[in-house]
């Protein structure tokens, strides 16, 4: 879990600099000499900032999950040392590891401590997958399982499975979410975040929790593998490693990708601290208000000239009064306006004596 923090935090800060030299090389090659570069802060410099780092976070979450999944095949698993398939029954098992024993006995490899100590690894795999409460125990927690002692039956190991490594997790991992929620730090994608998190516990203990494999997992996803890859097959809780490196990715990208991707409104705009960026915003709020003004001002006149309609002298003469009306009793009785008046005369009539109507 702390090194999951870990990430997340190193990933808050490490894909600005990264877009910072991706985009000093993209303006390089695509921008000819003597062609203007956006300037930073304009709206055209921002929308390729925004673009390039949506790319280099991806590039990096997709690189996780391979991270991931090179990590499972690098430590391997008790199957794959002894050359048995997970369907393998206990006699096929036997007969694996007296193959493996006899060609990696420590007294016919060079450097008898390396090979001692890998024949001792075969042996407990071995044992391990001979006894059906420790098989379920290795596939659903790992080699971690084969140290519990205490344990003697399928419902011990799930008790002391979801005691020591679910709650601690899951626990742990809800605490500090809620915990960046106050400060601020994960409000995008809030909802999403604890629905991510609440399916992955559902998927973790529903994966320990039951006699066979996950479905998808028999029935497609290790199937595929074997059919189109040199990749071995996924026990549960290699599966559950996996799905948790995802998860976090799945975090990462609330966080990161999540914002840009939000189409923005006049409520959540990004703030600027550039005078033209600031300006261009301020526009789009005045116009949008301008326009909202424009439609109430229409729907106004036309409930006022419903009883003039059809009659056309009648109308045209409201049209002229309402205008009137409208420049008399509005535009000029604005104080900016009566105050810009006044001031546009007072230059006007710089030899007026003082008091003389237009001075103010």
């Amino acid at each position: 879990m702390s090194g999951q923090l870990v990430s997340l935090a190193a990933w808050t800060f490490l894909p600005n600099m990264a877009t910072g030299w991706l985009q000093s090389i993209y303006y390089g090659i695509m921008i000819r000499a003597g062609d203007v570069k956006p300037q930073p802060g304009s709206p055209r410099y921002l929308q390729h900032r925004r673009r390039i780092y949506i790319i280099v976070v991806s590039a990096y979450l997709l690189y996780t999950i391979y991270e991931a999944d090179w990590e499972i095949r690098r430590a391997s698993d008790y199957y794959q040392d002894l050359g048995a398939a997970h369907s393998a029954t206990e006699k096929e098992i036997k007969s694996k590891f007296r193959r493996m024993a006899a060609k990696f006995h420590p007294d016919k490899v060079t450097g008898p401590t390396d090979g001692e100590a890998y024949f001792v690894h075969l042996k407990e795999a071995q044992d391990a997958l001979v006894d059906p409460v420790k098989r379920f125990a290795y596939e659903r927690f790992g080699p971690d399982s084969q140290n519990w002692k205490d344990c003697a039956s399928i419902r011990e190991y799930v008790q002391r499975g979801v005691r020591s490594v679910i709650l601690p997790y899951y626990g742990v991992t809800a605490i500090v979410m809620y915990i960046l929620s106050l400060v601020g730090y994960l409000d995008w994608g809030k909802y999403w975040r604890w629905i991510t998190l609440l399916c992955l516990c559902i998927f973790e203990i529903h994966t320990i929790s039951r006699p066979f494999f996950p479905v998808f997992a028999e029935k497609a996803l290790n199937p595929m593998l074997l059919a189109f890859t040199s990749r071995p097959p996924y026990l549960p809780f290699q599966l559950i490693q996996l799905a948790r490196k995802i998860a976090l990715t799945i975090f990462i990208a609330f966080s990161q990708i999540g914002p840009l991707l939000e189409p923005p409104t006049p409520g959540n705009a990004p703030k600027s601290n550039n005078p033209e960026v600031q300006l261009n915003q301020n526009l789009t709020r005045l116009e949008e208000m301008a326009k909202l003004a424009k439609l109430d001002a229409d729907r106004a006149v036309m409930l006022e000239m419903v009883p003039f309609m059809g009659d056309e002298v009648a109308t045209g003469a409201l049209r002229g009064k309402i205008k009137t009306w409208l420049v008399q009793n509005t535009v000029r009785s604005d104080p900016m306006v009566k105050d810009a008046l006044g001031r546009s005369l007072q230059k006007r009539r710089t030899d007026a004596p003082i008091g003389a109507k237009g001075n103010r």
